[in-house]
């Protein structure tokens, strides 16, 4: 193509067996200086430095004229490399390993392939705000014949699989279009006129593609009713949900205008499959989040996010905004879509309570410093994280509610959430303009008046940047809604009193967190030891409830474990106050 941008990518999934593909970057003109390219060290949406330069096996420069002379490339850190002074076009070729089966980077095996810009494309600095095409080439073996390119990047001279090549705007668009190759099941709908498909891989049995359709069209609408009640017009022109489902798995990550999406298989209904319809709730649940982010996060963006700095974290205390409140709104909208009733609606909402309940963190770390730390904390979880982190996801989703419910509340059911959400797409999102660290305050001053403002610092103060328990108890109106105590079984009661987690480990069951304030942190276990037996009675995965549900309050247990191959003998006392509290919801009819 003669019209090409300065900046082109190409890459070949050259070696399916060993993983790899390989990568060329044609810079029409690099920096007389010296020009520098760079790997992305983390990709946006998931805040954790991820290093994807540690998947480069081989990098080489060369001169794009017919002599093809090597150049020396200088390697400035583990992310960047620059050229020498030099006059004229130059191809970067690089062999990249790509394994990681997540969402957030790259895969290639003789079943699929799959990769983000952020994991194959060096970005050239300087002119990373230029226009650049990426070709894709096709795997050059015959039991690839059938694969296709699916992605949401604009084709400009592509073949009927779809391999050939895109266009982008600048490389901040390229990294925002995921890319999936290999065979595909493909369901299509309109949700308000625009158009949307969903392109599966890893499903064996044809899927439900009616229900699919349906359920889909029907949530997407409902997003798009909320921030755009009056034009209804969703803010791309159409929309894919890439889903790699598997035996084990479950994550998306959120695009301008597309979703990359792992899930269980038994989560899609399927012929032939018996049909689970709370794995399949979740996994509508999972695209309704993501969808939501099309919006918030993705075109209401804090300003910290604007650029991204993708060679270093981006500190923001907003994530319990941009992921909190997303949380909240992707269970709300299946209700609102009618995919589930109120009660099925109330029981997600105590559960995501009660597991915030159950995690000492919560007393300690803020939503406001969840958010900044999520790079070195959230991401980077270890045996004491329980302990330690608050879940600006599950806790912020909390807060979300509890706002929600004040809101309605103060202008007696005249305002609501929703009309803050509009507001923050009015004033950021549609203008792509930023939102500030304290960006919510002349919001809500301009929806609710000054009347709410000590209301709000009150609200912020305790929840927000501080550590207090969001009192939905109080808060929820009692005419319609009914909460109580959780009325739980016995063996719920002493698991929760133990304060204890655990995996499988090679027949043991081995400790993988100790909660504090529970019997088995005043006991002395640890992460790692290796539980063996229960007054006398061995201990196994498919014992453990038996033999714990044979215990009773204030009763002594006489606990042997092993750690380091050592055995030791422990007594753990058993008392209801160590119980967190836990709650149940429901509609009063």
């Amino acid at each position: 193509m003669s019209d090409l941008p300065q900046i082109q990518y190409t890459v070949w999934p050259a070696d399916l067996h060993g993983h790899r593909f390989q990568v060329k970057l044609h810079i029409a003109n690099p920096a007389p200086e010296g020009q520098i390219m760079q790997m992305p060290a983390w990709i946006p949406g998931s805040y954790l430095i991820r290093d994807f330069a540690k998947h480069i096996e081989t990098i080489e420069a060369f001169t794009a004229s017919a002599t093809k002379k090597k150049i020396v490339l200088e390697r400035v850190d583990s992310n960047q490399w620059r050229l020498p002074k030099i006059d004229g076009a130059v191809d970067i070729l690089m062999t990249v390993y790509a394994f990681d089966s997540s969402v957030r980077a790259a895969y290639l095996d003789t079943e699929r392939g799959f990769f983000n810009p952020t994991s194959l494309c060096l970005e050239v600095l300087g002119q990373e705000h230029a226009p650049c095409s990426l070709a894709i080439t096709a795997p050059e073996v015959a039991f690839a014949d059938a694969w296709s390119v699916q992605t949401n990047l604009r084709p400009v001279k592509t073949d009927a699989r779809g391999f050939g090549f895109y266009l982008a705007q600048n490389f901040d668009d390229l990294m925002d279009h995921p890319i999936a190759l290999g065979e595909f099941q493909l369901i299509h709908w309109k949700s308000n006129n625009t158009n949307h498909s969903m392109a599966i891989q890893g499903c064996i049995h044809p899927v439900d593609a009616t229900r699919l359709a349906q359920d889909l069209q029907a949530i997407c609408s409902s997003t798009i009713k909320l921030f755009e009640p009056k034009t209804k017009q969703a803010p791309f022109s159409s929309y894919l949900f890439l889903v790699n489902a598997v035996l084990s798995g479950y994550g998306g990550l959120e695009h301008r205008n597309t979703t990359a999406l792992l899930c269980r298989r038994d989560q899609i209904p399927q012929d032939n499959i018996p049909f689970d319809e709370e794995a399949y709730r979740e996994f509508l649940g999972l695209c309704s989040h993501e969808y939501f982010h099309a919006w918030l996060v993705k075109r209401i963006q804090p300003k910290a996010f604007q650029p991204y700095l993708l060679s270093d974290r981006n500190y923001t205390r907003l994530l319990w905004l941009f992921e909190g409140f997303t949380s909240y709104y992707d269970d709300l909208q299946l209700l609102r879509s009618k995919r589930i009733d109120l009660n099925t609606y109330l029981k997600l909402v105590a559960n995501n309570w009660n597991g915030v309940l159950r995690g000492p963190g919560r007393l300690k770390q803020s939503l406001a410093d969840s958010s900044f730390d999520a790079w070195t904390k959230y991401y980077q979880t270890d045996e004491n994280t329980p302990n330690a982190v608050v879940s600006y996801y599950g806790k912020g989703a909390l807060l979300a509610l509890g706002l929600d419910l004040q809101i309605r509340a103060f202008s007696k059911n005249t305002k609501s959430l929703d009309d803050l959400m509009c507001l923050l797409w009015q004033k950021h999102g549609q203008p792509q303009e930023g939102i500030s660290e304290n960006g919510l305050d002349p919001l809500i001053r301009e929806l609710l008046g000054d009347a709410f403002k000590s209301l709000w610092n009150q609200f912020k103060s305790d929840y927000i940047f501080g550590t207090k328990d969001i009192p939905l108890q109080k808060w929820l109106p009692s005419k319609t809604i009914s909460v109580n105590l959780k009325n739980q079984s016995k063996l719920e009661k002493i698991k929760l009193q133990l304060g204890m987690r655990h995996t499988d480990s090679n027949g043991w069951l081995k400790v993988s967190h100790v909660l504090d304030g529970g019997a088995a942190q005043a006991a002395g276990l640890a992460a790692g030891d290796l539980l063996a037996s229960i007054n006398g009675q061995r201990l196994t995965s498919a014992r453990l409830d038996k033999v714990l549900a044979g215990l009773s309050e204030d009763q002594l247990v006489h606990l042997t474990f092993y750690r380091d191959d050592l055995e030791y003998e422990r007594i753990l006392v058993l008392k209801a106050s160590q119980q967190p509290a836990q709650y149940e919801i429901s509609s009063i009819n």
